[in-house]
């Protein structure tokens, strides 16, 4: 598939210098003399570098044909994270360098969805939302809120802390938003 600068979009992903791209912005721009060009700013997909460049108008480019597969995550041992397929029971390793933020939400047996180039990961993507179990914070106190201290720290499973209600005690378990990692709500399980 062939993607022209004028099917430019916030989220578009072309193959530039051989290597995959997300448009993350991009401007038109028709100068009163010369021909119009698209000014970008990309971010690499693999190495998650930003980079802005010019092109011609109607300057065209690859897809670069990425897939996305969903995985279970195993078990973490030496720094080494194991998935596996769920379609053909096949295992991935990967590293803390190629997890990125995603390490924060690793629960053993959730399903992610690992974004595949050149049938090579690279990248997890957690679902977007997540429900994790608070291993510790401390208790709330009847008359903090009067300070305005709405909220408190409190450590996730997976290591994570996050900003929680006053409310939310050890052993409960919480939604929380992986984009961002706040938290939604508590979840009766």
């Amino acid at each position: 598939m062939v993607i022209a600068t004028s099917d430019f979009k916030k989220g578009t992903k072309i193959l530039y210098k051989d290597q995959p791209y997300m448009v993350l912005d991009y401007q038109h721009v028709k100068p009163g003399k010369g021909g119009a060009f698209v000014r970008t700013k990309m971010k690499n997909m693999i190495t998650g570098l930003l980079h802005e460049d010019t092109f011609r108008s109607g300057e065209k480019f690859d897809s670069p044909n990425l897939e996305y597969r969903d995985m279970a995550f195993l078990y973490e041992e030496d720094g080494i994270y194991n998935f596996m397929d769920q379609d053909n029971y096949e295992q991935v390793c990967l590293n803390k360098d190629q997890l990125g933020d995603a390490t924060d939400f690793l629960k053993e047996q959730a399903v992610y969805n690992l974004l595949y180039f050149k049938e090579k990961p690279i990248a997890v993507n957690p679902p977007l939302h997540m429900v994790l179990k608070v291993v510790e914070t401390p208790p709330g106190c009847r008359g903090d809120t009067a300070q305005g201290a709405g909220s408190k720290p409190a450590t996730l499973e997976t290591g994570l802390v996050v900003q929680v209600p006053l409310f939310v005690n050890e052993g409960d378990n919480i939604k929380v938003d992986t984009r961002d990692g706040n938290y939604i709500e508590r979840v009766q399980k």
